[in-house]
């Protein structure tokens, strides 16, 4: 009994809602959500029929549409992507240990039904990237992380002297000064 499926009541259960697969919500930084329920099977389904592709490549479009703030874990993209295979709106192939996933022309037909949904999630997705991008520049992101690691390098050497200290509290507050003026 234990372990036993019932995978024939999938589509059943999933009838109620449009597209068939609900999901989490996905939060942006904390402010507002990336996806509404069920707007990420849109996104993969885009994204295939924009280039064949596998679970890892969507996982990083994704991340790169929204400028790093956000990454759909396998977690959630590898379901996904199941699920749309057993709707019949994508097919797979086996290409040595990946899969490869191809839009079906019952996909194509989905995503045509909901065009304004997927280019509403899509442009939603581009504007919180380019607010994203504009706020974390990878070069400020980077620099940030090499100030965090050259301080927690510099604490783990063991105590500090009171001149030392001062040299690194007036060093941080230069940077602060620096950031603000920028």
């Amino acid at each position: 009994m234990f372990g036993h499926h019932h995978n024939h009541h999938r589509h059943e259960r999933f009838a109620h809602r449009p597209f068939g697969f609900g999901g989490r919500h996905r939060h942006f930084g904390g402010r507002g959500r990336v996806f509404e329920q069920g707007d990420l099977r849109y996104v993969i389904l885009q994204l295939i029929a924009d280039k064949p592709s596998h679970g890892y490549e969507i996982i990083k479009a994704i991340e790169e549409k929204l400028a790093g703030a956000y990454a759909p874990s396998p977690g959630v993209v590898y379901p996904t992507l199941t699920l749309l295979e057993e709707l019949g709106f994508v097919t797979v192939e086996a290409e040595g240990g990946k899969k490869l996933y191809t839009l079906t022309p019952e996909g194509a037909a989905a995503l045509a039904e909901n065009r304004a949904t997927v280019d509403a999630i899509f442009s939603r997705m581009r504007d919180l990237g380019e607010r994203h991008g504009a706020r974390m520049a990878p070069q400020i992101v980077r620099a940030g992380e090499n100030l965090k690691t050259a301080l927690r390098l510099r604490l783990s050497q063991g105590p500090l002297s009171d001149e030392q200290v001062a040299a690194v509290a007036q060093a941080l507050d230069v940077a602060a000064k620096a950031v603000e003026g920028a």
